[in-house]
């Protein structure tokens, strides 16, 4: 741990820790509450600790075996213009890069100086021999009187530095670990090296993996961060006392607990982990439960003031633990259906189970605003596919519209796709904007995405009930239809726009739609107009508008138009197999 600060001028401290990884949160943390006492902001208490973590794990992780027990010593000075930190470190030393860049998802190094040169104005790195230096430098600003715009700045600040750090490393994790998939080999050690990179990220510092056996609801102890601390199997149907992992894979929900919600002592996890503040998150694919993730942040000494208080989970840490979760949910899903297929070759049902990943990507219920109505399907050509959809409710009167198409089949597209709805859902502030969001979601996964020659193309509609206007911006996909009047003449919107993963900055135009009476719309994907029929004819876009403008000239509603589509479809393919993904949403009055 870090050893009591020695403070040599009242703007100044001064702190020496040992050789370990184990005590840069520790630092971290004590450097954060003295700059709270000088009156910095929250985006600068998140920009400066968030660059120190990073340079005090390079301090640790790249000391030689000889230098490990020399300690690293850290200098925070402030005053009302100007943050320091210095860390001096034991290393062999590097070449600081005049302008850092962002590195590929591959990349093992890089990451952490792209992020202290995006988090703070000046960053230098002095090389001497048997210690170096790394200045890090923030320019303080004055904060204006408290107001409804200043709240709004700081809390989209806050947002930006989260998602930096949060968002980017949780990327480059599942990439690095997918593209290492193949040879996962041992499920429990790439458990463990897994959420190890989940601490990191998150700022936990201890968790317990469960998994409930195939077709069973027991929950057996899988992966924890300290060896030799045993758990007992967990049975969900179980009545005898109170757990919190067991709630959570009931409920289907994440469970909280901490100083105001505290564990109960016949809690399995009280005796585990004592007093700990953390969450539970249940791991689901489709109905089936798979296990619970509990993780917990460190403990507040309430005994030295110097240490921060109990740390919460932010929004954006949660995402990332979700994230995570699913992802590992594959990976058990995955190496399940290696040993049912050497065991007895049932590839079917592997599929079987496959579809269920997919299937729980989508909403299980659609919301629904005031005066209006929805409907949706989605059916894969090989079970597991890379459409994908989703509604989400943005207020009472305000719904967000979501239809993708990965290019490409199986569980790389299906991968794809529950990375492109978490990234959706992580960013409800601009669900008004979806131009902005899909240029937001192309800059984030572009280098993945064309790594591997693969694109998506998406459609996102913002709809305003009260003014019932849908305001629609497209990456390269299907045109919506809208139907409105008394004839139900058809409009074909479109806006401008590639798909993503083609270019990197690619720019995106929103088109606003003002929806007349008795209007009707459907988002789709191509899958539709290029269905087949036995003599190999395209349903196309014609066919398409056509059975658009009968139904809607007909009043029909979401559900009755979703019911026409289904069987329109149907009688043309003559129930053939499938040749491509078919999905379909649909709002009505």
């Amino acid at each position: 741990m870090a050893q009591p600060p020695v403070r040599s001028r009242p703007v100044t401290l001064r702190l020496t820790q040992i050789c370990d990884l184990g005590a840069v949160r520790a630092t971290a943390g004590i450097i954060r509450q003295f700059l709270a006492e000088q009156g910095c902001d929250e985006a600068e208490l998140n920009a400066c600790e968030l660059a120190l973590v990073e340079a005090c794990n390079n301090a640790v992780k790249y000391a030689p075996p000889a230098a490990t027990t020399l300690p690293i010593v850290v200098d925070c000075h402030c005053d009302a213009s100007r943050i320091e930190l210095r860390v001096k470190d034991h290393t062999a030393g590097f070449d600081w890069p005049e302008q850092p860049t962002l590195p590929d998802s591959e990349s093992e190094s890089g990451r952490g100086i792209f992020l202290m040169r995006a988090l703070m104005d000046e960053a230098n790195y002095y090389r001497a021999k048997g210690e170096n230096e790394l200045l890090l430098a923030k320019q303080r600003v004055s904060i204006p009187s408290p107001t409804a715009s200043a709240s709004d700045n700081d809390r989209i600040i806050n947002e930006m530095v989260e998602e930096l750090s949060s968002c980017y490393e949780s990327l480059s994790a599942i990439f690095r670990y997918s593209t290492a998939q193949p040879n996962i080999g041992n499920l429990n050690e790439f458990a463990q090296r897994l959420l190890t990179d989940l601490l990191h990220i998150t700022g936990a510092d201890w968790y317990l993996l469960r998994l409930a056996p195939r077709g069973e609801s027991r929950l057996e102890p899988f992966a924890v961060s300290e060896p030799g601390l045993v758990a007992a199997p967990l049975f969900v149907d179980g009545t005898s006392g109170f757990s919190v992992e067991r709630e959570a894979a009931k409920s289907r929900h994440v469970v909280w607990f901490d100083a105001q919600h505290p564990l109960r002592p016949e809690d399995p996890l009280a005796s585990l982990r004592p007093g700990a503040s953390g969450l539970v998150h249940p791991i689901f694919t489709g109905e089936n439960l798979i296990g619970t993730l509990t993780l917990t942040k460190p403990v507040a000494n309430p005994a030295s003031s110097s240490l921060p208080a109990d740390l919460v989970f932010t929004a954006g840490q949660t995402n990332v633990v979700g994230t995570f979760a699913e992802f590992f949910a594959i990976q058990v899903v995955n190496a399940r259906f290696q040993e049912e297929r050497v065991a007895s070759r049932l590839v079917a049902h592997e599929l079987e189970i496959a579809n269920n990943i997919q299937q729980s990507l989508l909403p299980r219920e659609l919301p629904s605003v005031p005066g209006f109505h929805l409907a949706a399907a989605c059916r894969s050509a090989h079970q597991v596919g890379g459409d994908f959809y989703d509604v989400l409710r943005v207020s009472e009167h305000e719904l967000l519209l979501v239809i993708a198409d990965v290019m490409g089949k199986g569980v790389p597209a299906a991968m794809f796709a529950a990375i492109l709805r978490t990234m959706v859902r992580a960013a409800p502030e601009l669900a008004h904007q979806p131009a902005a969001l899909l240029a937001r979601v192309n800059r984030l996964l572009f280098d993945e995405l064309s790594g591997v020659d693969m694109f998506i193309t998406a459609q996102l509609g913002y709809f305003n009930a009260l003014h019932s206007q849908l305001t629609v911006a497209s990456a390269g996909h299907c045109p919506m239809l809208v139907a409105s009047g008394l004839e139900a003449e058809v409009r074909p919107v479109s806006p401008e726009g590639m798909p993503l993963g083609i270019l990197p900055d690619t720019t995106f135009a929103d088109e606003l739609v003002q929806l007349g009476p008795q209007c009707r719309v459907i988002f789709y994907t191509d899958g539709l107009p290029e269905a087949l029929d036995a003599q190999g004819e395209r349903f196309g876009q014609d066919r398409l508008v056509e059975w658009f403008q009968a139904a809607a000239r007909d009043r029909l509603r979401a559900e009755q138009l979703k019911q026409s589509l289904t069987a329109t479809l149907s009688r043309f393919q003559s129930n053939m197999v499938l040749n491509d993904d078919q999905t379909f949403l649909i709002m009505s009055e």
